[in-house]
């Protein structure tokens, strides 16, 4: 069990080092030989744990699931409150969400999505699983009577598709005051899809 533990912390550290490296310089100019350098190591002790740079792509993407899901952090379905999912709307539309992993370096590996089968399973499961996790917590929601939401899983996937395509479309816009508006706008048709009243949810503190 030990060696497992040092085997998957030596992994971890190697898909960070690939995500700052790919990140700063792009990930088209990152090669295994350039993390082995930041991480002053031998590059043949990177290829003993991903063989080849696409072996150490899918890591990274798992990766991503792993940051986005971050999100979600209560800790039982049935300790779920309204303030939960107001809160997870919030976060949904904050710079803090979009901030848990660069946009370059996920529009790049969505673009390799149309190229790589097994990239466009694993982008399909991050995105299916921020659904599902979305429409548990509506689902819930739904029972306490706190809320009444027809159909949860449509709900869910509508307020994605909000997220998906503010985040596209404001990665692209440059002004401050009108990224903020948007991102407001957007965020608000999410509370309408969800029948909550927006106007409630303007001081819910954002997690740490």
């Amino acid at each position: 069990m030990g060696r497992k533990s040092l085997k998957e912390k030596r992994q971890l550290e190697i898909i960070k080092t690939f995500y700052t490296v790919a990140k700063k310089e792009g990930y088209e100019n990152t090669s295994i030989a350039k993390i082995a350098k930041v991480m002053d190591i031998n590059p043949s002790l990177i290829s003993h744990y991903f063989e080849t740079k696409e072996d150490l792509t899918y890591a990274l993407i798992d990766y991503i699931l792993e940051r986005y899901l971050l999100i979600y952090t209560i800790n039982s379905n049935e300790a779920i409150s309204l303030a939960d999912l107001q809160k997870t709307i919030e976060m949904l539309f904050s710079k803090k969400w979009n901030l848990l992993f660069d946009d370059g370096l996920f529009y790049t590996f969505y673009a390799l999505a149309f190229r790589e089968k097994k990239i466009k399973t694993k982008y399909k499961l991050i995105l299916d699983s921020l659904r599902q996790a979305l429409t548990s917590m509506i689902e819930h929601c739904n029972e306490k009577q706190l809320i009444n939401v027809p159909a949860p899983k449509t709900a869910a996937d509508l307020i994605f598709v909000l997220v998906d395509g503010a985040y596209f479309y404001l990665s692209l816009e440059s002004d401050k005051k009108a990224y903020a508006e948007r991102l407001e706008y957007y965020k608000n048709r999410a509370y309408e899809i969800l029948g909550i009243d927006s106007s409630i949810s303007s001081n819910i503190p954002l997690r740490s």
